[in-house]
This record gives C-alpha cells, structure tokens and sequence, in this order.
C-alpha cells in the first residue's frame, strides 16, 4: 500500500462530523431536552445482554463494581454526544453478552481451561515507541499466536457458526473498521485499526471494565482514578481464559501480547503469566509525549463534542510518570531476568535482528522462516500509509521542559538518546 496524502489536523476542540452524524447528534440532543433521552444504565445493560444471549448466568459477578464505576463516571464526566453514548451502550451491552457467553462455554467445554498457552512474549512498552510494528513482526510467524483485531470485537464463536469458520466475525470487523474510518478518517493516520491485524489485549481486559481503553477514549477521571487502586488479579486470570478460549478456536505453540496498559500492573503479570517474558520498547519521550497526547485527543473527539487538549495532557503526563516508575519498581524488586528491552532506534534499523533478540531471550527457535516472515511484514507496513500524523507541543500546553523535568528519570535509567541529535 503506497503512502496517503492526508494529513491531521489540531483543532481537538472541533472534531470531525459527517454531515448525517451531524444531523444524528442534532435530533438526539433535541429529544434529550424533550426527557427522551437517557443515562447509562447498570440493569438496563445487564437485561439487554441477557435478552439478547438469552443466557442468565454471569459466574463470579464481581466485574459489577468496576462496570458500575465506569458507567458512572460516563454519565457525570464524559459528555458524550447522542452517537458517543448510542456507541458505548453497544459496547457495554457487548461486553456484558461475551461474558454471559464465556460463561456457557466453559460449562459445555470444560478442558478449555486445561490448555497450555505455550511461551508468552508480552510487549509492555510505552505508547508511540514501536510496539505497534514490534507487535505485527512477531506476529508474522506462523506459530506466533496473537489477538487479532476481528477477535477483539467477538473472541467467542458466534451462535450457529461453523467449526473454523469465523467468516462472519470478519465480516462484521471489516464494516466496523469501515466505520471508524467514516467517522474519523484522520485516525487511521495516528494509529491503524484494521479488521485482520493484530490488535491489543487491553481491549479483551475491557470485558473486565479494568483498563486504560476509556480513559484513552474518554473523560473519565474518576473512574481512572478508582482504577489505580484496584487490585487487577482476577482481570488478567479473565485474560488467560479468555487466551485459552481463542487457542481452543485457533491453535498456535507460542502468544505474543500487547498494550502500554501492562506497565502499570506488571507484578500481577509476572504472576499470572509465569511463563512470560516481557518486552519493553523505549523511545524518546520528547517525540513521543505529544503524538500520544494527539491520538487520545482525535480518539476523545469521535465520541465527545468537547475535548480540552491540555486536559488531556495534563491527565497522560502524569499516567505515562506513573507507568514508567511503576514499571521500574517491579524489575528491581523482581529482577531483570523477565525483562528484554528494545531500542526504537535498532528496531528501525534493523528489525529482523531484534526479532531475533526478543526469540532468543524468551527460548524460542528462530529461523529463516521467521526472519523471512518478519521480513515481509516490516516491508508491507510503510509509513504514512494512511497519512501523517501532524502535531504540535503547543497545542497540548507543553514545553520540552515540562516533558523533560517529568521523564528525565526515565531517560537516565534506560539511556534514551535524543532524537533530534
């Protein structure tokens, strides 16, 4: 795929809308005033999954603390637009129907929980620092197990589908990414979103309603804050289940996983995945900070009329500190031997050979094969395919001063150059 030749643009406080999402949030914020329009509700969602699997039975029900928090702080803090709040609804009735769904496939298939995900890589590297093409070249090899973006959306066979035959999974992931595109085209050129790429795991955590995805997506401060206390155990030991559940569908030797979200609870990883070895990428912060701070500010804007730039950055300065710190605390206390990291900078250069590092540090056989595979992804992924992604510090209230007093720590312990010299 060539390169496009759109361009972002850094008016974050007046997203884009097609003319009939326009008309869309017009008629909803009319019947809002008229008292038509409603809340989120916990036991609306909860009956709606129900209706719709035509399933009761949760299990544990202990994921209702953490819905009920989210869902609260969407009604007093997100302000959602009609479509936003229509969005979620979806979502959240989804979440809770794939639930009920596990549920009733673990009583028909028991031996699924008797599955071994063989070695696991798990990427936990901060945003924008290569995790995204570090992702995609470990995923090429065949035998390299990796969540896929069309899985994310429904990890579970649907009712009445073949065996091995996820085609209308697919089909309706491809119409979902020919959505977001419509509704927010310059998106694609910040961070791609394709129905048969790998995708990151933190979107199967969301079935938990316990990770960073809305307050990446949304105003959501309280519920973010409540989520950093909250002790994540039974979130990730979901995410093993629901990783055997897709090895039961698609087999594979090894896992490969992904998000910046696995910095903050490393400690819970390590022992929930002992068979795990984590990688972390790092990059320049000065290059980094404000390309992050623009995706969650065009991510805000699909949903929200109103997205304050500098709150955003305010919140994510703080939440990048508390990832770095939090992801260094755990390696001195549980040592380096779980650990590998990787430059930006070599895996630009030579992406193959870090491929190889990361095998050879997890014990895993590397190859021709693999290399070849690795090979062919890092040319088929070429920048700017869907666009540039323009921004600017100052749209975001930053200075390179602020950016280096927060992150200098960060940038001593793992010797990040700068990139710009």
């Amino acid at each position: 795929m060539g390169k496009s030749t759109l361009q972002t643009g850094n008016r974050y406080d007046k997203p884009y809308r097609p003319l009939p999402v326009a008309l869309f949030n017009r008629a909803g914020r009319a019947a809002q005033k008229l008292g038509w329009g409603h809340d989120l509700n916990c036991r609306q969602l909860i009956a709606a999954a129900r209706q719709k699997t035509g399933l009761t039975d949760f299990g544990d029900e202990w994921f209702l603390e953490p819905l009920q928090v989210l869902v609260d702080s969407i009604n007093q803090e997100a302000q959602l637009t009609p479509l936003g709040r229509l969005i979620q609804k979806n979502r959240l009735e989804s979440a809770l129907a794939v639930r009920l769904r596990v549920q009733q496939l673990l009583k028909e298939q028991p031996q699924i929980l008797q599955l071994d995900l063989g070695k696991i890589i798990i990427i936990a590297g901060l945003q924008r620092t290569g995790t995204t093409t570090l992702h995609r070249l470990l995923a090429a090899d065949p035998n390299m197990r990796a969540l896929l973006s069309w899985e994310a959306l429904n990890p579970l066979p649907l009712p009445k589908e073949p065996s091995g035959n996820p085609k209308k999974r697919i089909a309706m992931a491809r119409t979902a990414e020919k959505g977001l595109a419509y509704l927010a085209p310059e998106f694609f050129a910040i961070h791609p979103v394709e129905h048969d790429a790998p995708e990151e795991d933190v979107l199967l955590l969301d079935l938990c309603f316990m990770s960073q995805s809305p307050e990446a997506t949304l105003h959501v401060p309280t519920y973010a804050r409540w989520l950093e206390q909250q002790d994540h155990t039974r979130a990730y030991e979901y995410l093993r289940t629901l990783l055997k559940i897709l090895t039961w569908q698609r087999p594979a030797q090894n896992w490969v996983l992904k998000t910046p979200h696995h910095m903050e609870y490393l400690d819970v990883i390590l022992k929930v995945f002992p068979e795990a070895s984590i990688v972390q990428t790092h990059r320049d912060p000065q290059k980094t900070t404000g390309s992050f701070c623009s995706m969650v500010s065009h991510g805000r804007g699909v949903f929200s009329d109103q997205v304050d730039a500098h709150e955003v950055a305010r919140h994510w300065l703080r939440k990048v500190n508390r990832l770095m710190q939090l992801s260094i605390n755990v390696r001195e206390q549980y040592g380096e031997e779980r650990f590998i990291d990787v430059s930006y900078y070599d895996l630009l250069q030579d992406p193959v050979a870090q491929v190889e590092r990361i095998y050879r540090f997890a014990g895993l056989a590397f190859d021709q094969a693999i290399a070849t595979a690795a090979k062919h992804t890092s040319q088929r992924n070429v920048q700017h395919r869907y666009g540039k992604h323009v921004y600017r510090l100052a749209d975001f209230g930053l200075t390179r001063d602020d950016i280096e007093r927060e992150y200098a720590f960060y940038r001593r312990r793992y010797g990040i150059p700068y990139e710009n010299e």
